[in-house]
This record gives structure tokens, C-alpha cells and sequence, in this order.
């Protein structure tokens, strides 16, 4: 069976799975189910899985970006890509919330309901625009990779390939030795990914497991719109972005996209997806290295298209239920925060919440009505990251289709860079 179709059956194994435990009680505190498999089994596979990619975003994004750069061989296209990803990426942002908005007032939810949130939550304040431009640049790059703070590492990746380009050919040997090193990642990519079903399994049945019905139906307004914006982002605005800007077939692109929305819904985090979503770009989609290496780890770190939606719906939600009238300013006020906001967040699970504490203080929502949708956060952050990832995907395709470095040969090959190429290999060895 093919590995695309192994990952879209653990997945959906695991809601079933998950639905049982939930359902039945049998994920209760305390129970065996509950010990042994949803805190037990589940847990240890998903987390080792998740560490796992984790593990190779660091390294994977610096040898890439440096391998990019160096691929690219002018600086002047370098701007050119850097300009035009980060012009899309702030477009598709303002569209997915501006959207979110729009539909949200339109359905009304949270009208009539004046609930009283009886959880809390504690935001972090918004840092200044002058603090994320000051921390673009670090002071120390080898803290910055310990950590993960990746537009850091973006910068530090570039100037150093950009170096490595001025010095010329005394550098060749740098060169070389880091594409031979980005060759390995790749591999552990691969490897990596060969466990892929079994560790979706574990984390989609343990979220499930731990979700509760009961708070869904609850929010069931809420969820349903939530979800009906980030579909519509998703399958229409995204797919009439990559046909009008590349003129590609969109279907291609989402039978394509599919394990990599798999494991962003599994890890809600658009950094751990990124070994994935830059394998899928460059040898499923045909995208080069010398863009794809740039864009996708900036997307992962700034494009939070799903969480924009989030915030917009949620806005309007709170608002209602506080009977807090945000009017044409507010609405305004809510897409430039986002817009600003995902500039300098991470994409790492939960950081929406965090995310929408800025927004609120911003346009005078009480932040404790956060609480209120706090429960079913989880599973929408499993299903945005999955809406950030794609467009991740088609802002590199278009960028890729404008600069020539895109081999539409590949991403017209329905088997281009199979997951099953692993096994092919390990056949032929």
C-alpha cells in the first residue's frame, strides 16, 4: 500500500480509536485504557515521533538555506524571492482573516448566549515591532539553533551562504561538504517518515481520546464556522491564488499535499512539519532547493494563515457573547494585529491563544473569554496548522513558477518523489 494512503488510514484509525475511549469511558482517570494506552502507549510513540522531526529542524533548515543560497548564485535573486514570498505571505493573511471576519459576522455566533467563562487564561503581552526586528539578528546563532527561534536561524543561514558565495571558489570545499550533509537530513527525512502511520495513529487517538464530545457541543457554533473558514481557505481561496499566479492544476497540488497536512493535523506545528513540507515541495511539487529551502522555513516561521482565521472567528465570537460592539475600526484593528502578530510568533502548538491575547488586549476583549473556547482549542490547532502548511506550499510553487525554478514535469508526475522511492532503495541496496 502506498505510504500516502498507510498515513490517511492511521489517521483515521485513531479519531476512530479515539472516539471509542471517549465515548465509552474507557479513557476515564485512573483506567487501564487511560494509563496504558491514551497517557502510555500514545503518548511515548507520538512524542518520540514528534521529537524526532523536531530534531531535524534545525540542521535540515540551515544546510538547506545555506545549499539555497549558494544554489541560487545571485544575491540580487535572492532579494527578489525574499520580497515576493514575504509579499505573499502577509497578502494571504490579511485575506484569511479579513475572510473570518466576514463569514463569522455573518453567522452571528455567540449572540444570545452571555456565558460566563469560569477558566482563565494568561496571555503573554505583544512584543514591539522594534523587538522582533532587533531579534532578527542574533547575538548568538548557535543559541538561537539550541532553541529553535528559526527567523534567527534564517538569518544566520543566509549570510552564511551568501559568504560562501563573495569568497568564491577558496569556499568550494564549504560548499560541497554542506550539500553532501544536506543530502543526509534528507534522508532522515525519509527514514523518519517510513514510521509516519504508526506515530499518526498514536497522536490523532490520543487527542481525540482527551477532546470530549461534550465540550464540543457546546461550541458547536463556534467549531462548525471555524472550521467551514478554514475549509473554504484551504480548497477555494489558496487553490484560486496557485491557479491564477502559477496557472498549475490545483487538484494535483492537494493529492500532493496530503501527507503533509496528515502530520501538520498530527503535531499542530507548521515547525515541526517543515523536514516534510519541504520534502513535498522540492521533490513531490518539482519546487528547487534554492527556493524552497528559503520560503518554507520562512512560511513556517511568519505565514499563519489558519491562526488569522482563528483569531478573526474567535473575535467575533467573544465580542458577541460580551455584547462588545468592535465596529469598522475594531475589524481593522484585529487584521493589522494579526497580520503584525504572526510576524514575530513561532509556529509551535498553541501559539494562537497566545496569539489572540494580543488581539484582544488590543481592541478591549476581555482576555479571560479566552477560557471559553480553551477546550476545543486543540483539536482547531491541529486542523489550522494543517491550512498554514498548504500555504506555505503554494506561496513557494508561485514564487518557484515566477523565478523559473519550477520543473512542472515533477509536479505534474502523480509518483514524483513517493514516499515508496525509500523502499525502492532499500530493495535495490
Amino acid at each position: 500500500m502506498n505510504t500516502t494512503y498507510k498515513v490517511l488510514l492511521g489517521m483515521v484509525l485513531g479519531i476512530i480509536v479515539g472516539l471509542v475511549l471517549n465515548l465509552t469511558g474507557l479513557n476515564a482517570d485512573g483506567t487501564w485504557a487511560n494509563s496504558y494506552l491514551t497517557d502510555g502507549m500514545f503518548k511515548v510513540v507520538g512524542t518520540m515521533f514528534v521529537n524526532a522531526l523536531k530534531m531535524l529542524v534545525v540542521p535540515l533548515v540551515f544546510f538547506s538555506l545555506v545549499c539555497g543560497v549558494c544554489g541560487i548564485g545571485d544575491i540580487r535573486l535572492l532579494g527578489r524571492i525574499g520580497s515576493k514570498s514575504f509579499f505573499l505571505y502577509l497578502v494571504t493573511t490579511a485575506i484569511a482573516i479579513a475572510a473570518a471576519l466576514i463569514i463569522a459576522t455573518g453567522f452571528g455566533i455567540g449572540e444570545g448566549m452571555n456565558a460566563e467563562s469560569s477558566s482563565s487564561f494568561t496571555g503573554k503581552a505583544s512584543p514591539p515591532l522594534s523587538t522582533v526586528l532587533i531579534n532578527i539578528i542574533p547575538s548568538n546563532p548557535i543559541s538561537a539553533m539550541a532553541e529553535g527561534d528559526m527567523l534567527p536561524v534564517i538569518f544566520f543561514s543566509i549570510m552564511f551562504g551568501v559568504s560562501i558565495l563573495m569568497v568564491g571558489k577558496k569556499a568550494t570545499v564549504v560548499s560541497d561538504f554542506i550539500e553532501a550533509l544536506n543530502e543526509i537530513m534528507m534522508k532522515m527525512v525519509n527514514i523518519i517518515m517510513a514510521v509516519a502511520p504508526y506515530a499518526v495513529f498514536c497522536l490523532i487517538a490520543r487527542a481525540i481520546a482527551d477532546l470530549g464530545m461534550d465540550l464540543l457541543a457546546q461550541l458547536l457554533g463556534y467549531v462548525l464556522v471555524l472550521i467551514g473558514v478554514l475549509l473554504f481557505h484551504l480548497f477555494v481561496t489558496l487553490q484560486l491564488i496557485l491557479k491564477v499566479l502559477s496557472g498549475l492544476n490545483p487538484i494535483t497540488f492537494m493529492k500532493k499535499m496530503r501527507n503533509t497536512q496528515v502530520f501538520a493535523f498530527s503535531t499542530s506545528s507548521s515547525n515541526a512539519t517543515i523536514p516534510v513540507t519541504l520534502r513535498t515541495v522540492t521533490q513531490r511539487m518539482g519546487v528547487k532547493n534554492s527556493v524552497a529551502s528559503f520560503t518554507v522555513p520562512f512560511g513556517a516561521t511568519i505565514n499563519m494563515d489558519g491562526t488569522a482565521i482563528m483569531q478573526g472567528v474567535a473575535t467575533v465570537f467573544i465580542a458577541n457573547i460580551y455584547n462588545v460592539e468592535l465596529g469598522m475600526m475594531g475589524y481593522l484593528t484585529v487584521i493589522l494585529m494579526s497580520v503584525l502578530a504572526s510576524i514575530g510568533t513561532a509556529g509551535v502548538p498553541g501559539v494562537g491563544l497566545i496569539m489572540l491575547s494580543m488581539v484582544f488586549a488590543q481592541v478591549g476583549l476581555p482576555i479571560e473569554g479566552i477560557g471559553l473556547i480553551l477546550g476545543v482549542d486543540r483539536l482547531l490547532d491541529m486542523i489550522r496548522t494543517a491550512v498554514n502548511v498548504s500555504g506555505d506550499a503554494v506561496v513557494s510553487i508561485v514564487v518557484a513558477k515566477s523565478e523559473g525554478q519550477l520543473d512542472e514535469n515533477v509536479y505534474n508526475d502523480p509518483d514524483a518523489g513517493n514516499l515508496s522511492d525509500l523502499h525502492l532503495e532499500k530493495k535495490q541496496a
